[in-house]
Formats: C-alpha cells, sequence, structure tokens
C-alpha cells in the first residue's frame, strides 16, 4: 500500500501539482492525498485554497482532501514544529488519523513545497522515511536554500519540480544535496489554469479584456515597505500604465492588503482619466491572463510576471525593485533573488521606449548574463552552503560590478566575504587580514557594552 501525501498552501501550489500530475511527473500509488494548508495570519478568517474558485476543477486528480490545520489545531501552520522526542508519537496520530496504516508495507511519500521552513519541514520531520520531492515556490527556486537543512531531511530530497520561468536558468534551491531539477512541461500548467479559468468570480469575468494589469504585493506586511510606500508604488504602478497610453487598467490587490491601497488609486485613476477596475475577489493573476488577455502586466517582483511573459506572451513591466533591493534584509533574505531577477530581466516602467521594445531573454542570454548573476549573488546570500561558488562569484564580480550591479550586492557584505567591490583597493588587504578583524571585532564588542 503506497500513498503519495501532496501539501500544497496555495492554490497556484495546487495548480502546479495538478500539472506535474497530468505530465506524469509522479508514479502511480495507491492513494493520492492533498493535504491543505492555511498559512495565513489568522486562518479562522482566511479562505484556504479548497474553498476558492476554481479549485473544484482540481479535486478529482486525489482521491482525497485533508486539512493539516485540523490535523495539529490548535498550534498554527507557519509556526508549530515537534519536538524531536514527540515526532513518533505525532506520526503515528497521523498515520491513525489518515488511515495511512502502520509497518513497512505502508509507504508514504511526499510532495512539499518551501521544505527549508515550516510547516513543510514539520511534515517532513513526521515522516523520517517517507521520500521526499520538492516543488518550486516560484522564482524563489532560482536561489538558495534560505536555511541550513537538517542532512536527515535534505538527503531524502529526491528531485526539484520546478516550471521554467527563465529558460535556461537552473535552480539553486537543494543543489547542496545533489538534487537535480526536473521542468514541469509549461503546456500543463497552462492547460490547468485554463480549468481554473472556467470558474471565476462575477468580478473577473466582468473586468476588461486587453486592460493593463497591476499586480498588488503586500509587502508592507513582510515589514519590508511602509503602507504608505507600498500605496505610492501602486500609484507608480498606475501612473506608469497611463503614460503609455492605457485608458483601462485593472488593479488584483493582494488577498490581505488593506482596502485603503485600492482608494489611493481610484483617486489618482480619476485624476489621469483612466478606468480603473479592482477586483474585490482572490484570483490567480494567470487565470486573469487566461480570461483577458491584458495589454500589459505590471508588478514588483512577483513570480506572475513571470509566468506573464514565458507562458502567455504578454507585454510585462516592473516598478519599486529599486527600493526592495535595499529594504530586503537581511541580506539572505530569500526574496533577494525573486527581486533580482525581475530586476534584471525585465524593463522599468517608466522607460516607455524599454518596455515596448523588450524581449523575454533567450538561453543564450540567460546563459551569459543571467546565470553568473543568480549564482554571485546566491553565494553571497548563502557563502555556508555553497562555499564551492565562491570563484564563480568572484570572477563575476572583478569582471562585471559597475554602476549597474552594484545595487544587487551590499559593499558590507562583500567586505565580509573577502570579494571584490568590497572597499577601495588601497585597503583590500582588510578583509582577509585576521588581525585587522580581531581588532575591528574587539572594538565593537568595547563599545556595545560602553553603551550598555
Amino acid at each position: 500500500m503506497r500513498t503519495q501525501i501532496f501539501f500544497a498552501s496555495t492554490l497556484y501550489g495546487a495548480a502546479t501539482l495538478a500539472a506535474a500530475l497530468d505530465a506524469g511527473r509522479f508514479d502511480s500509488a495507491d492513494r493520492r492525498v492533498l493535504l491543505v494548508s492555511n498559512n495565513a495570519a489568522s486562518p479562522e478568517t482566511t479562505p484556504a485554497l479548497d474553498a476558492m474558485p476554481g479549485f473544484e476543477r482540481l479535486r478529482g486528480r486525489f482521491d482525497e482532501v485533508l486539512s493539516w490545520n485540523e490535523a495539529i489545531r490548535p498550534f498554527h501552520p507557519g509556526a508549530w514544529s515537534p519536538r524531536t522526542d514527540d515526532a513518533p508519537l505525532w506520526e503515528r496520530y497521523l498515520r491513525l488519523l489518515w488511515n495511512l496504516g502502520e509497518g513497512p508495507e505502508h509507504e508514504v511519500e511526499l510532495a512539499v513545497e518551501s521544505i527549508q521552513v515550516e510547516p513543510a519541514l514539520a511534515l517532513a520531520r513526521l515522516f523520517p522515511d517517507a521520500p521526499l520531492d520538492v516543488y518550486a515556490d516560484g522564482l524563489m527556486s532560482y536561489g538558495p536554500t534560505r536555511n541550513k537543512l537538517n542532512p536527515l531531511v535534505g538527503t531524502r530530497v529526491r528531485r526539484l519540480l520546478h516550471l521554467d520561468l527563465l529558460p535556461g536558468l537552473r535552480p539553486m534551491l537543494l543543489t547542496e544535496f545533489g538534487v537535480e531539477a526536473e521542468a514541469i512541461p509549461a503546456e500543463a500548467f497552462t492547460d490547468v489554469l485554463a480549468e481554473l479559468a472556467k470558474d471565476v468570480p462575477r468580478s473577473v469575468s466582468e473586468a476588461p479584456e486587453g486592460a493593463a494589469l497591476l499586480l498588488g504585493q503586500y509587502m508592507a506586511a513582510l515589514g519590508i515597505l511602509s503602507d504608505a510606500e507600498e500605496e505610492e508604488l501602486h500609484v507608480r504602478m498606475l501612473r506608469g500604465a497611463a503614460r503609455l497610453g492605457h485608458k483601462a487598467v485593472v488593479f488584483k490587490p493582494h488577498p490581505i492588503a488593506p482596502a485603503r491601497f485600492s482608494r489611493a488609486l481610484e483617486k489618482e485613476a480619476d485624476g489621469l482619466g483612466v478606468e480603473l477596475t479592482v477586483l474585490d475577489s482572490p484570483v490567480l493573476a494567470e487565470v486573469l491572463y487566461e480570461r483577458t488577455r491584458p495589454s500589459l502586466v505590471v508588478g514588483c517582483f512577483s513570480t506572475a510576471l513571470m509566468t506573464a511573459s514565458a507562458f502567455y506572451g504578454l507585454r510585462v513591466a516592473r516598478t519599486g525593485t529599486d527600493l526592495l533591493l535595499e529594504r530586503v534584509a537581511p541580506y539572505e533574505n530569500s526574496n533577494r533573488m525573486p527581486v533580482t531577477l525581475v530586476d534584471a530581466a525585465l524593463p522599468e516602467i517608466g522607460d516607455a521606449s524599454a518596455v515596448g521594445d523588450w524581449r523575454a531573454p533567450d538561453e543564450r542570454t540567460v546563459a551569459r548574463e543571467l546565470t553568473p548573476l543568480v549564482r554571485a549573488v546566491g553565494y553571497c546570500m548563502q557563502s555556508k552552503i555553497y562555499p564551492s561558488l565562491r570563484e564563480e562569484a568572484e570572477r563575476y564580480l572583478a569582471a562585471h560590478l559597475d554602476a549597474h550591479t552594484r545595487r544587487y550586492f551590499k559593499r558590507r557584505r562583500l567586505t565580509s566575504l573577502g570579494l571584490p567591490g568590497a572597499v577601495p583597493r588601497q585597503f583590500a588587504f582588510v578583509p582577509r587580514n585576521r588581525t585587522v578583524r580581531r581588532v575591528a571585532r574587539r572594538a565593537r564588542a568595547l563599545k556595545r557594552a560602553a553603551l550598555g
């Protein structure tokens, strides 16, 4: 008896799994279970993915849909992890609760997202003998593993399933364990999205076709921007679309964004003479691509910008990435790679000629420009996890660090790693000099002691 448990917290993730199943990326099993997790700050007031429009189109691919929230209540999925001594008890409890059976003849296989953090990491720990497949979390998969993963988990990962958002760019995620990346066919994914597009809220069905689409992201919730700054970011998107001649604009707010974001846009739209439609129901951006075929998609660093370009051939533009590259902290924050990729690959909405002339990077351009950048940034983010990338990072920085590319690297991080571009050449010996670094640490310790 073999049971496959597919773990998902978003409709996008469930659609990715459905596409992988349709494309034959999973072997047959006696039972397939979709385990749904609602990771919202207040799950009680936020609908889970199995309650979203279109989910019923996906349900038939699984024998059963279960709730992770119900299984671990009253704990929150994003904050709870089992104590090591309690893990065997939890495994037995879940096997009984989900009718998985016990003993070696009852095999369990897991397919999870975001293996580095809870709740996927908790599930992996509770089934220590289960082989793992990881499916990619959008653009983050091109960056390094965000935390040092326990080898008892990392060595069980068989492969990384991902969408080929930038053809030719290989994901870095989990490569420290020798995990191979396996692309899910784009056609399988767009076919699933076409299914989801058949069941949409009324606000989506009434949205104008061919309008510019603005993708809202609630970065204030992550502490990256203030509410006022994020509000201004959305206004910049609207102004940029209007300058490019778009008279009809659709705004897709983040599901947890405050209503005042929409009101600020409505006021700005009135002044610009733009017809603005604000979607009041949660829906995947890709479903909008299917239903409305927008003439332009504008965002900050959303993965949906890349799906618009790679899978639907839509014109795309970015804004706000320069600010985000400064604000994302610490340097190893996993959002850094999506921001870097969008900034490097897509045109700025304020540059009309760049937006009009832009073409999606081909594999040769990706190999020549994006791959070296990604590996250099990835090394700077997680140098201890990927020490083998140091020489590549040094070569890239020595040859390409200039006024434009410096935005992707922090001088302080380059200095701590002893990489080119850290400090002026006459002081280049400092980061590598143990005595100087020891004196600097001592000085900082004395300063802290004095202040304390």
